[in-house]
C-alpha cells in the first residue's frame, strides 16, 4: 500500500458511512486515512471498519493534513463548489458527490481550478464505472439496436415522510432532478454521446420550493427522450433505449445490487420471433470501481470516463429543464 492514494472524507454523511467510506477502504490503490467531523461520535461507525482512521474536528484541518492526497466530498449540494475549490487550492485531488454544482456556469471555476492546481477533480458519477453501463454503451456503439430513436428513463422513490431530509430543502440545493434526474439525463448523454437540442416538455410539480415530480421530454440530434423522476412515487428505476433494429433495457440501472441485479437485456427484431438475450452482472460494487478508477487515473494516467466537462453537460440539461418548467 506504499503507493496507495490516501483519502480523507469531508463530513460524516450517511451516504459516506454506508457506501463510499467502505468503498474507499476496500478499493485497490486506495487507503481511507482521515475523516473530518465536528461530532466525534459520528466517527465511531467509520472506525468500526477502519480503526486507524485519523479524525479531524474541522474541514479546514483535514485540508491542511499533508498526509492526505485526495478528498471525497459528500456534503449537501449547495456546499459542493465551495469545498471542491478549497480542496483544490489545498493541493488535493477531489471526488465530489453529484450534482457537483447547481448551475452549469459554476463549472468554469471548477475546471479552471483543476487545471491550475494540476490535481484531478471530478463528480462522483459512479454508474459509468459499472460493467452493465459499459456493456450497454458498447452494444449501442456496435450497432446492436441500429439507429437510436427514443429513450425512456424512470427513477423514482418516496421520501415524503422525511421532510427534514436535505433533498426536501431548497436552501441545501434539494429536489428530485438534482438528486436523481442527473442519472436519467446523464446516462442518456453518456450512452448516446449526444447533447440535447431542445427541452420540448417539462411538467414539474414543486413542494416547498423543490421539485418532487418531473415529467420531461427532450429532443437530441438523432432521437427523442422522455424521463420521469420523483421523490413522491413508489421506488422504481429503468432505462430503455429503442432503436430501429432493437431495444436495450436495463432494470436496475442506478442502484445495481440494491434495487435489483444489474441486467442488460437486448432485443433484436431481425428474427421471428424476436431474439432476446440477457447479460447479468451480480456482485459488482460500482462505488469501489469508481474509487479504483480514480486512483488509477491519478497514479498512472488511466482513462477516466466522467470528467468535469461531462458533469457540466448534464447540468446544462438540468438548467434547461428548469427554465422550460418555469416558462411553462
Amino acid at each position: 500500500m506504499a503507493d496507495a492514494l490516501r483519502w480523507g472524507i469531508l463530513g460524516a454523511a450517511n451516504f459516506a458511512r454506508n457506501h463510499m467510506a467502505p468503498a474507499i477502504h476496500a478499493a485497490k490503490g486506495a487507503k481511507l486515512a482521515a475523516l473530518a467531523t465536528s461530532d466525534p461520535a459520528k466517527a465511531d461507525d467509520f472506525m468500526a471498519f477502519c480503526p486507524d482512521l485519523k479524525v479531524h474536528d474541522s474541514y479546514e484541518a483535514l485540508l491542511a493534513d499533508a498526509d492526505i492526497d485526495a478528498i471525497y466530498i459528500p456534503l449537501p449540494n449547495h456546499l459542493h463548489v465551495e469545498w471542491s475549490l478549497k480542496a483544490l487550492e489545498a493541493g488535493k485531488h477531489v471526488l465530489c458527490e453529484k450534482p457537483m454544482a447547481m448551475a452549469a456556469g459554476e463549472y468554469e471555476a471548477l475546471i479552471a481550478a483543476r487545471d491550475a492546481s494540476g490535481c484531478f477533480a471530478t463528480e462522483a458519477y459512479m454508474i459509468v464505472h459499472h460493467p452493465q453501463w459499459q456493456r450497454a454503451r458498447a452494444l449501442y456503439r456496435e450497432g446492436a439496436i441500429g439507429q437510436l430513436i427514443h429513450v425512456e428513463g424512470l427513477f423514482c422513490y418516496d421520501n415524503s415522510a422525511d421532510p427534514a431530509n436535505v433533498r426536501n430543502k431548497p436552501e441545501t440545493g434539494g429536489g428530485g432532478i438534482p438528486d436523481i434526474g442527473v442519472y436519467t439525463y446523464g446516462a442518456t448523454r453518456w450512452l448516446s454521446g449526444e447533447e440535447h437540442v431542445e427541452i420540448t416538455h417539462a411538467d414539474v410539480d414543486f413542494e416547498n420550493g423543490v421539485d418532487v415530480l418531473a415529467r420531461v421530454s427532450a429532443r437530441f440530434p438523432s432521437f427523442s427522450a422522455h424521463w420521469v423522476n420523483s421523490m413522491r412515487l413508489h421506488p422504481f428505476q429503468q432505462m430503455t433505449f429503442v432503436g430501429s433494429a432493437g431495444v436495450i433495457k436495463m432494470t436496475a440501472p442506478f442502484n445495481a445490487g440494491v434495487f435489483g441485479t444489474a441486467r442488460v437485456e437486448l432485443q433484436r427484431n431481425d428474427a421471428s420471433p424476436p431474439v432476446i438475450t440477457e447479460e447479468r452482472f451480480p456482485g459488482v460494487n460500482q462505488y469501489t470501481l469508481q474509487v479504483e478508477a480514480f486512483c488509477a487515473h491519478v497514479r498512472d494516467g488511466a482513462e477516466y470516463p466522467w470528467q468535469l466537462e461531462d458533469a457540466r453537460g448534464t447540468q446544462a440539461l438540468i438548467d434547461a429543464v428548469f427554465a422550460r418548467a418555469h416558462m411553462g
